[in-house]
């Protein structure tokens, strides 16, 4: 039985520190997440789940309002934890090149890849399995969105996620927990 998961990477976004969960979505994170809506309004989704932060969930909410669907939030699909304190861009950057080289690689108090892409896991493969047949929205983050994929496929590494947009849509064709095909939706 063939389960279909549309990964919504969440629109636009202010960079604000401190603000990670709460933060939204810019003027123009907005303007494509209507576009979002559009692109997924006719693929009978049946179910929308998100990341608990305020920007993924927003750049699955039109879709919810629309199709009259509450979206189920899981903690566990959070973005990576970074570090304990807050970490300058570069060395940001740095730190997500480096575990993709060493999945279990974290700064202090941050969390690893391989952690980041269990906990996210749990969930997905307990959404495939529970809810086998249906077509599933996830409101997410880049890296992991990535992470999930790369679980099913290691050619979805540091590459792909360099080249993703803000917003993004991939629509990925399960069988049972198997990844059979993936079909990125999201243009420009």
């Amino acid at each position: 039985m063939k389960t279909t998961i549309y990964m919504v990477r969440h629109g636009e976004s202010p960079y604000t520190e401190g603000d990670e969960r709460t933060r939204g979505l810019t003027p123009k994170g907005k303007a494509d997440i209507e576009k979002v809506t559009k692109i997924l309004i006719g693929e009978g989704i049946d179910m929308i789940i998100s990341s608990p932060y305020t920007r993924a969930i927003l750049s699955v909410e039109g879709l919810a309002k629309h199709l009259n669907i509450d979206i189920k939030i899981f903690e566990d699909l959070r973005e990576r934890h970074f570090a304990a304190d807050i970490i300058e861009n570069a060395e940001l950057m740095s730190s997500i090149r480096e575990n993709f080289n060493d999945p279990d690689y974290t700064l202090p108090g941050g969390e690893s890849n391989a952690d980041c892409q269990k906990r996210a896991i749990t969930v997905l493969k307990s959404i495939l399995k529970e809810h086998k047949g249906k077509k599933i929205a996830v409101g997410t983050h880049g890296l992991v969105m990535t992470l999930m994929m790369n679980h099913f496929d290691t050619a979805y590494g540091l590459e792909f996620l360099n080249q993703l947009k803000k917003p993004d849509i991939y629509k990925m064709l399960f069988e049972d927990l198997e990844l059979k095909e993936v079909t990125r939706l999201w243009n420009e």
